[in-house]
């Protein structure tokens, strides 16, 4: 590797030891500070073709530092604390990538040699400056924090500001909807119209006019003409939601507005001309849907120029106390009423809970509870969730998460014979339990193990079981 001068802004002394030595031991050359004001100074002065950036630091913090940067150096920004707001702004104000720490240095190194290899292609990128407008203050926060979240975050960042078309997959409730104003809300088309159509929610004889709108006297009841959600979206975002639903004829005719950017309003003789950005949305899969002749392979590779994958809720649980907090200010504020709080007991049930309807299923108990609930600590019974849905850790897991740290600790001091030193510990237990249950019946107790009788006094002798203590 060429000699490439980088420059480490971190106030953490330890820290930038191991980066430094990291740097060094990659062949390069390194420049270091300890504060956000020093780090602008280098990156000024023009000499580092690589950054690696703190966010919280003395002075001016990384994301101050990364915008004065400007396109032309590739920037790495740190963080302990891996947040929507942060990632996002990362990623809007033109940084390579967003690491949390703490971190693994190979992964750090893979993110380094990416960023070496693209040093021409990030310069080309331009800065996106904030133009997220109070309007869209509320609308648009997307909770969570969970690293297939952030992963998310940084795609928006990145395709925000571009005039690409995006699909958006995940089941219902995850919240597609709300990732398409985000991403209009980041885009530089955010002060024109946002429209959103459903496509699985209008009848699809109705479809056509839904979206490209009608001329008088096209149909029965067409008493006046009527702009559809094309026109109604000029110079903005159109979202196009559970595309799947559309029907094949009307499909085509999409393609088409989409590839020529006109389309005919029915019962028109004269295109109409408009200049949309398209966010599809979908819980299905397009490519099965495609192999099926449900759906048009062009509008499919129109469509799906970049796939943003929304995790269901039960895939990242890290994000339900996020989401819960975030829930009930929101509630607070929106009702009038003290701020609520979910008793440990309630959060396990959560984090324990499959959330079939995802977000919208979260949001929708927790509204319910906090209007039921006379109480300021939400418990399990206020929540009601479905039992049926509950998972139950079973016993391969419960005896799996004890095992795991011994298993750990046992290995990490080079200790063999794990099998004849963890058996005794699994089968004391459950052989003391049965004797119990059974008040030291042994022909009983040996029915219930499914051994013979021998055994089980063989068993009793040689894990020391003393009867006596077992009596009530």
């Amino acid at each position: 590797m060429d000699k490439t001068k980088v420059l480490i802004a971190e106030d953490d002394e330890e820290l930038l030891w191991v980066l430094e030595r990291f740097f060094k031991e990659k062949g390069f050359e390194v420049a270091s500070a300890r504060d956000g004001n020093a780090a602008a100074g280098v990156l000024k002065a023009g000499e580092p073709t690589l950054a690696l950036l703190d966010i919280n630091m003395p002075g001016k913090d990384g994301l101050q530092v990364l915008a004065d940067a400007g396109a032309a150096v590739p920037v790495i920004i740190m963080t302990a604390e891996g947040t929507m707001k942060n990632t996002l702004e990362a990623m809007k104000r033109g940084a390579f990538d967003y690491i949390t720490k703490p971190f693994d240095l190979d992964e750090l190194g893979r993110i380094v040699d990416r960023a070496v290899q693209n040093i021409r292609l990030r310069r080309e990128l331009s800065l996106l400056k904030d133009r997220l407008k109070e309007k869209w203050a509320d609308e648009t926060v997307f909770v969570g924090k969970s690293k297939a979240m952030l992963e998310v975050f940084k795609t928006v960042g990145k395709v925000a500001p571009r005039n690409v078309t995006v699909l958006i997959h995940g089941e219902s409730g995850t919240g597609k909807e709300l990732l398409s104003k985000l991403i209009h809300s980041n885009s530089p088309r955010y002060e024109a119209p946002f429209i959103a159509v459903n496509s699985a929610a209008v009848p699809r004889d109705l479809m056509e006019s839904e979206l490209f709108g009608h001329e008088k006297g096209a149909f029965t009841g067409a008493v006046e003409s009527r702009k559809g959600k094309f026109e109604m979206a000029e110079g903005g975002t159109l979202l196009l939601d559970e595309v799947g639903d559309m029907s094949l004829e009307l499909q085509a005719k999409l393609l088409r507005a989409i590839q020529e950017k006109e389309f005919y309003r029915v019962g028109g003789r004269h295109p109409v001309k408009v200049d949309v950005r398209i966010i599809a949305a979908t819980n299905q899969d397009l490519e099965k849907a495609v192999m099926e002749k449900r759906f048009r392979e062009d509008l499919l590779y129109r469509l799906n120029v970049v796939t943003v994958n929304i995790a269901p809720l039960r895939e990242r649980k890290g994000d339900i106390k996020l989401l819960s907090e975030y829930f009930l200010e929101s509630f607070t504020r929106e009702m009038g009423v003290e701020l609520r709080q979910l008793s440990k007991d309630s959060l396990a049930e959560m984090e324990n809970y499959d959330w079939p309807g995802n977000v919208r299923e979260l949001e929708n108990i927790l509204r319910r509870a906090v209007l039921l609930s006379p109480s300021l600590v939400l418990t399990p019974e206020d929540l009601s969730l479905p039992r049926r849905r509950l998972k139950r850790e079973s016993i391969e897991d419960l005896i799996t998460k004890r095992l795991e740290p011994f298993i750990e600790k046992t290995a990490s001091k080079g200790r063999q014979e794990l099998y004849d030193t963890v058996m005794p510990f699994m089968e004391r237990p459950l052989i003391k339990l049965v004797l119990k249950k059974t008040r030291n019946n042994q022909v009983r107790a040996a029915e219930l193990l499914g051994i013979n009788r021998n055994t089980l006094r063989k068993k009793i002798k040689e894990l020391n079981i003393r009867l006596k203590e077992l009596k009530d």
